[in-house]
């Protein structure tokens, strides 16, 4: 009997599975995500703060925040998925470690290798044992953190932004207009999206659609749910406002989207 884990072990490559949209757009984060660079640089916004990262960077991802990556042509590393179902203390909020110490990079080497073996085995009780690893993951992460000499304190726009992005993390199918979230952060809507553009590189209105973008292809090109329901579910009023939305921001009709998909999953 061949078991499988629910956690993943990756290449960079697999993350995005051929898709840059899937890693270019703002979205949520499903599961906690760790990823790790070996080589290359690029740029990653984490919570609406926009940063570079190069080689030997740990950047974890908490399940629920919003973020983005655009990976360089050159970027090699591998990334690992863990449900949100309490295996390992991760932390609370996204992180971009620069991890110069060679022996906490092996270490890290070694625990993936473990973790990849394990999943590899198929043997019984491989979700215990992965939750023993992902523990372990977890303590690794930790310990960085506290290694770190010193972490940059994030500044009233940053701090701002953070915010904005838990709360569209939560609400961006609701329908809510920029006035609702600019006022549950008790600022105006120009203030808000002036200090997204600022910290993010995009505006509070274009990080909501962006989130509702990702969302609507990943369920486009790989779920079952047929268009009128992923029109009701992500909040828009009809299925002809949702076929507009995404002609408008993918060039492709909804259902033109989905035949691709299911064109290149069958070659």
């Amino acid at each position: 009997m061949n078991l499988q884990s629910s956690v993943e072990v990756m290449p960079l490559a697999q993350l995005a599975q051929s898709q840059r949209w899937s890693l270019e757009l703002m979205h949520p984060q499903e599961d906690h995500l760790l990823i790790w660079t070996t080589r290359g640089q690029g740029l990653i916004t984490l919570q609406g703060i926009r940063r570079g990262y190069s080689a030997h960077n740990a950047i974890f991802i908490p399940a629920g925040h919003i973020w983005a990556a655009e990976l360089g042509r050159q970027t090699l590393g591998f990334a690992i998925r863990v449900p949100d179902n309490g295996s390992g203390r991760f932390p609370d909020d996204a992180q971009l470690l620069r991890v110069k110490d060679t022996d906490s990079q092996n270490e890290l080497k070694s625990l993936v290798d473990s973790m990849s073996r394990e999943i590899e085995s198929g043997r019984p009780l491989i979700d215990e044992a992965m939750a023993a690893q992902s523990n372990l993951l977890a303590i690794w992460l930790r310990r960085q953190m506290q290694a770190q000499e010193s972490v940059p304190r994030r500044n009233a726009a940053e701090r701002l932004v953070t915010r904005f992005c838990d709360l569209a993390a939560k609400h961006y199918t609701s329908g809510r207009s920029m006035a609702d979230y600019a006022e549950m952060l008790e600022v105006t809507p120009t203030h808000l999206s002036r200090v997204c553009r600022q910290c993010a590189g995009l505006t509070a209105a274009e990080i909501l659609v962006q989130c509702l973008v990702h969302d609507a292809r990943k369920r486009l090109q790989y779920g079952p749910d047929t268009i009128k329901q992923i029109a009701k579910e992500l909040g828009f009023g009809s299925p002809a406002y949702f076929t507009r939305f995404i002609q408008h921001h993918c060039g492709m009709t909804p259902t033109s989207l989905r035949r691709e998909a299911q064109v290149v999953a069958a070659e």
